[in-house]
């Protein structure tokens, strides 16, 4: 059973099933799902406790045995397992998918975990748990999204936005839930039950966007030249290394030009997404990116990632800075008239 993270409240209303699986790469998110699956717990009586945390050494013995006794003053008990790495290795593999197994009702697990890659999420002892237990998926936030988050969270405090001040709001904290939570809290002890106005949000939220060289990249392939501008602003203030940065743009175009020669080939976007082993979030953002570009606009952009490189490692003269931005708004306004 697949949960996001607004369905896990009215779940946990109805009853709590016997296992949980939390994993992904927001923070906040992961745990306010966690502490709702706890304080579901404790209102339900299982009072006992025992934390687990897979660590080198660890004895997955431990898990089993741990579900099996119960202390003399507790009839329930939770199991919190926390895996950090994601990784249980072979053993540990076994164990869980032996462990659903033996699920029963005076015991409910809550197993926290990182964010999964796709190889991990099919594999046989993170399928076993998606089959036997909820899965909750704590993913970040895509910034079209983050204002209808922000606008539900300044109602559950009284307070509420227009849109182009939530939209103000949603690209100060991009990427940085756990700030984005802070700052809205920030807002109901600032001013009262009520809307709020853009000067007054604009005067309270400081800028704490979290600017990575994929959302970068996503800017480039959407075709957002002003988000692409705002991030490149923000990853030179944090002194982000530029090869990394070039990097990054370059395998998206080098990936969009092999999807752009497939569907000449065969003429089918999937076919070609699929063999350039495109899945998931930058699916949609290809799409979005075929529908601009053509191959010779992709071989373009390609030499220019190449000119950089020389200017990146002072074989050609240049502003980095300025190139990276140069090739990033040349891709990203790709088939405009």
């Amino acid at each position: 059973m697949k949960l996001s993270s607004e369905d896990l409240t009215r779940h946990l209303a109805q009853g709590l099933a016997p296992l949980y699986v939390v994993h992904g790469e927001a923070l906040l998110l992961a745990i306010e799902a966690a502490d709702a699956i706890r304080a579901a717990a404790r209102a339900a009586e299982y009072v006992e406790r025992e934390v687990m945390i897979v660590e080198q050494g660890f004895k997955w013995a431990e898990l089993r045995n741990s579900a099996q006794s119960l202390s003399l003053f507790s009839t329930r008990k939770l199991v919190d397992l926390r895996i950090p790495s994601g990784k249980p290795g072979v053993e540990g593999a076994q164990a869980l998918q032996d462990y659903c197994q033996q699920l029963n009702a005076d015991t409910v697990t809550l197993i926290s975990l990182p964010r999964l890659d796709k190889t991990a999420q099919n594999s046989k002892w993170f399928t076993a748990l998606a089959e036997h237990g909820a899965v909750i998926a704590a993913e970040e936030i895509a910034l079209n999204a983050l204002p209808a988050w922000i606008s539900g969270r300044l109602k559950r405090q009284g307070q509420s936005a227009d849109r182009d001040t939530l939209a103000f709001l949603a690209e100060r904290v991009e990427g940085n839930l756990l700030a984005a939570f802070q700052e809205i809290q920030k807002l109901a002890l600032l001013f009262p039950a009520g809307p709020l106005s853009f000067e007054q949000v604009k005067d309270a939220v400081m800028d704490v966007a979290r600017y990575d060289v994929f959302k970068l990249s996503e800017a480039m392939l959407a075709g957002d030249a002003a988000r692409f501008a705002r991030i490149l602003d923000g990853l030179r203030a944090e002194g982000t290394a530029t090869v990394l940065i070039l990097w990054a743009l370059a395998e998206d175009i080098r990936t969009l030009g092999k999807v752009l020669r497939n569907m000449q080939h065969n003429g089918n976007l999937a076919s070609a997404l699929r063999d350039a082993r495109v899945w998931g979030v930058r699916q949609k953002l290809m799409e979005r990116a075929v529908r601009r570009f053509n191959p010779a606009i992709a071989e373009r952009a390609l030499r220019q990632a190449a000119h950089v490189d020389k200017v990146v490692k002072g074989l050609r003269r240049g502003d980095v800075w300025d190139e990276l931005l140069q090739l990033g708004m040349r891709c990203a306004r790709a088939g405009e008239a």
